[in-house]
């Protein structure tokens, strides 16, 4: 499955469209840290593109997302893209075991810290987010609640720091933004 048989796929079963916007942003993510650790951009990419894919359909029963993305993409992606969906939700029982999987939980959240940031800069743009700004928010736990921090700071166990993390996601969003 090519990027765009991808986003189609997407769009088939996502009908709102910031959900949308999340997954190609956390597609985005992946393509630029598989290119930094050398690994392949396209799965990596589509791990990212397709990691909720279902959750529409789970979002009343959270610990079936990422599970029912099986049932969905099976016989469609790589092997490789099935083990590792269902690993960036806790809920499913999957481990995180190789770097992708640590990569897909921290870019789904990294997305989200981003995106908050961007909401209560002036401009409400991603261009006028900056390294520091999201470390600032990243350390005020009452900012964006919901962005599981554990899930960011993951990108350790890749090599990478906070703000190596930031600034390789801002700068691949601003991209394809």
């Amino acid at each position: 499955m090519n990027r765009q048989e991808a986003l189609q796929l997407l769009r088939e079963h996502l009908h709102n469209e910031n959900l949308v916007k999340h997954c190609i942003a956390v597609g985005a993510i992946m393509k630029a840290l598989a290119e930094k650790f050398n690994e392949d951009k396209e799965i990596w990419e589509l791990a990212g593109l397709l990691h909720d894919i279902d959750y529409e359909q789970t979002k009343n029963d959270h610990s079936r997302h990422g599970i029912v993305a099986l049932e969905i993409l099976e016989g469609k992606v790589p092997q490789e893209v099935l083990d590792t969906i269902p690993t960036h939700n806790d809920q499913t029982g999957y481990e995180r075991k190789n770097k992708i999987d640590f990569a897909l939980s921290s870019s789904d959240a990294i997305s989200g810290l981003l995106v908050a940031t961007a909401l209560v800069m002036p401009s409400k743009k991603l261009e006028e987010v900056k390294v520091s700004s999201v470390v600032k928010k990243f350390n005020q736990k009452d900012f964006a609640r919901n962005v599981n921090r554990d899930k960011i700071l993951l990108c350790e166990k890749l090599g990478l720091s906070l703000e190596e993390l930031v600034e390789i996601s801002l700068g691949c969003l601003l991209y394809t933004s």
